[in-house]
């Protein structure tokens, strides 16, 4: 891969990762209710979504994907279901208080925190379509395909990497606004509704769109 094909994508992959989406806010919420370190876990999970993503497309299964209505549709459904749940379950989220009386959001396990990245970016249609149409223009097919696609990936996890944990440290920033319960709950249905105002939005996305994820 030339120098300036791979700057290209770096640039590229930048305005990708920056440009609000389902991982963007997941990233925030978790920064915020959970601080930098415990959302880690979240960004973290959103890597292997976004691989398989990046692979989904670079094997060509997307463009069979976006070809069939109804596959897309089914993955839209699901991916759209899934915002919408998560939003919910943050709305309805228990506050606990610790013994200083300072109230918190109680912490989902690691595990836990890994899934639902990992599921937000699998699911998320946008980003097919947004990787089947800009994918082939950073691959040569005069070159082995498996390194180049190594190197896009690394390239665009390494970056995703950097900008949700600065959204997630900009957002833990506020944490000292949020210390009593009636705050917390605030914040978790400011996020939850932001969530499911995101997964609503994803059943208005048509096969022909391209879309930052």
């Amino acid at each position: 891969m030339h120098f300036a094909t791979w700057i290209t994508f770096v640039i590229a992959a930048s305005i990708i990762a920056v440009s609000p989406g389902s991982g963007a806010v997941l990233s925030m919420s978790h920064g915020l209710s959970y601080g930098v370190k415990k959302a880690s876990a979240t960004i973290l999970g959103l890597q292997p979504g976004l691989l398989v993503v990046l692979g989904i497309a670079g094997a060509g299964v997307g463009s069979l994907l976006l070809a069939s209505e109804v596959a897309f549709n089914i993955v839209k459904t699901v991916g759209a279901l899934y915002l919408i749940y998560l939003g919910l379950s943050q709305w309805r989220a228990r506050v606990a208080v610790t013994g200083d009386l300072h109230a918190a959001a109680v912490l989902p396990t690691g595990r836990r925190r890994v899934l639902t990245g990992f599921l937000t970016n699998v699911t998320n249609p946008k980003g097919i379509i947004f990787m089947v149409a800009i994918l082939p223009q950073f691959i040569s097919s005069t070159a082995p395909l498996l390194p180049q696609l190594l190197i896009l990936a690394v390239t665009m996890c390494t970056i995703d990497l950097i900008v949700m944990h600065s959204y997630a440290f900009l957002a833990s920033s506020m944490q000292r606004f949020f210390r009593d319960a009636r705050a917390v709950k605030k914040q978790n249905r400011f996020f939850g509704g932001l969530l499911m105002a995101v997964g609503a939005a994803l059943f208005f996305v048509k096969r022909g769109s391209q879309a930052a994820s």
